[in-house]
């Protein structure tokens, strides 16, 4: 094994379980609304800086352990996960030329994107009405994105992953 293969491993992984944690954690019922989404904006960030060790597989995978810890219909997740990482991953060469400030505004196109899959999906399976306090993890997910891909650049370089 190459010394990434562990190391890269270990760090995406942990910074991914993490991410899962944050999900799924309980909030009170004023401030769930605000919640980022943690695992895309984690699988964002690793799908630019490493588009080569953590892609849309890495998307997939993430997903459907989203999926089954919120007891949701499988692949939906998976699914609302991997299109706007594919996006992501596509345009590294792009969105690393942005500053921290336009990649936010990118994150929040991806963010509802992701959003409107999900509410897709949840719309086929059961009808459901769509309400305006659905958003407002988008603003929470581009407000979070600096400190998120501060805090993610900063254990890359520091365990120098490449």
């Amino acid at each position: 094994m190459t010394a990434f293969s562990l190391k890269g491993r270990l760090v995406i992984g942990i910074s991914l379980l993490l991410a899962l944690m944050l999900s799924i954690l309980p909030l009170p019922e004023l401030i769930a609304p605000f919640r980022p989404d943690w695992l895309l904006v984690t699988l964002i960030y690793w799908g630019i800086a490493l588009p080569h060790r953590a892609n849309v597989g890495t998307a997939f995978f993430a997903g459907l352990l989203l999926d089954l810890l919120l007891g949701s219909v499988l692949g939906v997740h998976a699914l609302a996960l991997v299109i706007p990482v594919y996006l992501a991953a596509s345009q590294f060469q792009r969105m690393r030329n942005y500053s921290v400030w336009q990649q936010a505004f990118v994150v929040g196109a991806l963010a509802m994107l992701n959003k409107l899959l999900i509410f897709w999906a949840a719309y086929m399976n059961r009808d459901i009405q769509l309400e305006y306090h659905y958003f407002w993890s988008i603003v929470s997910s581009m407000v979070f994105w600096p400190w998120i891909f501060l805090l993610l650049r900063k254990c890359r370089r520091q365990f120098a992953l490449s």
